[in-house]
């Protein structure tokens, strides 16, 4: 899945996001406090400053919204912050239905990054109709590091109680494929917009590719 209409990196939607929070919740704060707030959020994106630490929204948004008087519960401003920005999740077409095969047979893990600052429980609610196939549900949040580090896939391990080799990441991105090298899986990148031409490993088109990898063990 991804989100509709979304660039790589959403710094571009801060200062759109901070006044419809100051408006929302009818906030006494001014430009300037928007403004310092906007480059505060921007200093944890992890795509503008690169961490594998991931931090919880709590202390994000607590110390972009410091300099603010106000008294508001943090989670009510974090939740109005990102309901203004308009996600609209897109599953693609062929993802429930191979999800479907898929869980016929094997163990099925979701290991995602959770974009900076979002909580948890909303990015479950975003991809809500993929949980159901999703025998174990593993975050940047819950288990504390962003890809490619590889500690949530330590944690899929450990939950399964199985070795790296038995594990396959299935990711869309180079830090997917990091990842699944530092830990010692095997890996297969999707490359939907053939973003991804020199990569000289097991890759596919979509997730209908990486079904026929895996013939004759699944069905078609």
């Amino acid at each position: 899945m991804e989100y509709k209409n979304m660039p790589d990196v959403w710094t571009e939607f801060y200062e759109k996001a901070f006044k419809h929070l100051r408006k929302s919740l009818n906030l006494n704060i001014s430009d300037n406090d928007i403004e310092k707030s906007e480059k505060i959020l921007r200093s944890f994106n992890p795509k503008v400053n690169y961490r594998e630490i991931d931090l919880p929204p709590e202390k994000i948004f607590k110390e972009a919204t410091a300099h603010w008087d106000c008294s508001i519960p943090l989670n009510e401003m974090i939740n109005s912050f990102f309901l203004s920005v308009d996600l609209v999740p897109y599953i693609y077409p062929d993802t429930l239905t191979v999800l479907e095969k898929l869980k016929k047979k094997y163990r099925i893990a979701a290991l995602t990054d959770v974009a900076s600052g979002m909580p948890d429980e909303m990015h479950r609610k975003y991809c809500a109709e993929l949980m159901p196939y999703f025998d174990f549900y593993v975050s940047s949040i819950t288990c504390g590091y962003r890809k490619p580090n590889p500690k949530g896939l330590e944690d899929i391990a450990d939950h399964f109680g199985i070795a790296a080799h038995e594990i396959i990441v299935v990711g869309d991105e180079e830090k997917d494929i990091i990842a699944a090298k530092r830990f010692g899986c095997e890996s297969v990148l999707v490359d939907r917009k053939n973003k991804h031409s020199d990569y000289d490993g097991l890759i596919v088109k979509d997730l209908n590719g990486f079904a026929e990898l895996l013939m004759p063990d699944i069905e078609q």
